[in-house]
Order: structure tokens, then sequence, then C-alpha cells
């Protein structure tokens, strides 16, 4: 999806996990392992973007590792919180806001979406931090807490 806004743009990267690995894909046009995930379209929340964009670039149904309320009121929709929220570039003039969220996926078997990504792969710790795939460092470090933290949730 093109940008919304000029200047910033608010995203949604989703770490999955499935029997101590978590699923990253290699971006087309940036050229590097990511995770699933991209811009919250104008007619959707945060929740909605995730859930769609995991579905839209790996077939996956996802557990989140997040909680909220159970209660309903009027008016009022509460959202799974992200686990961390940052900024960070995308180009000279361009950045997201990026809400990092961690989730658990009961199925390996993934889809590629080839039009966006030449590759999808689970990587375990290790690999993650083989200097082939050259991970960057921050999505080790995402990773690697989704991968913690799911471990507590099995």
């Amino acid at each position: 999806m093109p940008h919304i806004h000029e200047k910033i743009d608010f995203a949604v990267g989703v770490f999955v996990v499935h029997r101590n690995r978590v699923l990253l894909v290699f971006h087309k046009n940036l050229k590097m392992w990511l995770p699933l995930g991209g811009h919250i379209e104008l007619d959707e929340d945060p929740e909605q973007a995730l859930f769609r964009e995991v579905k839209e670039e790996s077939g996956l149904d996802i557990e989140m590792i997040s909680q909220k309320p159970k209660e309903k009121f009027e008016g009022r929709k509460f959202l799974y919180p992200p686990a961390y929220l940052d900024i960070h570039p995308i180009g000279e003039n361009h950045r997201h806001i990026g809400m990092v969220y961690f989730a658990k996926s009961k199925s390996e078997k993934v889809t590629l979406a080839a039009e966006e990504h030449d590759e999808i792969r689970w990587f375990s710790e290790r690999e993650l931090q083989d200097p082939t795939f050259k991970v960057q460092p921050d999505i080790q470090f995402y990773a690697k807490e989704a991968l913690q933290r799911a471990q507590g949730t099995w």
C-alpha cells in the first residue's frame, strides 16, 4: 500500500511463533528480512490491520500473545496492545510509527505473498544470528522477544 501521509504513517509488525521458530518474510523492495505487517489503512484500526496483514502475507490464523479486557461497552472496542511501539525511517523523508505485536500459530504451513515478498521462512533463534541471512539487529531483538514470550504461553 502506498504511504497515507507524506511524513509519517502508522504500521503494524507481527512476529508469529510456531514451535520455537519465528516467521519472517524477505521484502522485495527493502531487500531485508522483516516480520509480517504493513500500513494501517485509513478505514481500519491496528487490530484489524494486524490480522489482515498476517492473513494476506502468510495465510495463517493466529492467537495473540497479548490480552485485552473481555468486557464490552457500547461505543468502545478494546484493542490488543502492542508489545512495543517505535518510530523508524523508511526513506530519507518518511517514517513509520511501528506497532510491534507477538502472536503464535498452530500451523507452520504458510503461503508466500509473491507480489510483496521474495521468500517466507521460519527461523530458529540460532538462524536469526546466522550471518548468511543478514537479519538486522532490531529484527533479531523483536524476534527473540517473541520467542521468549511464546514459551510462557504454550
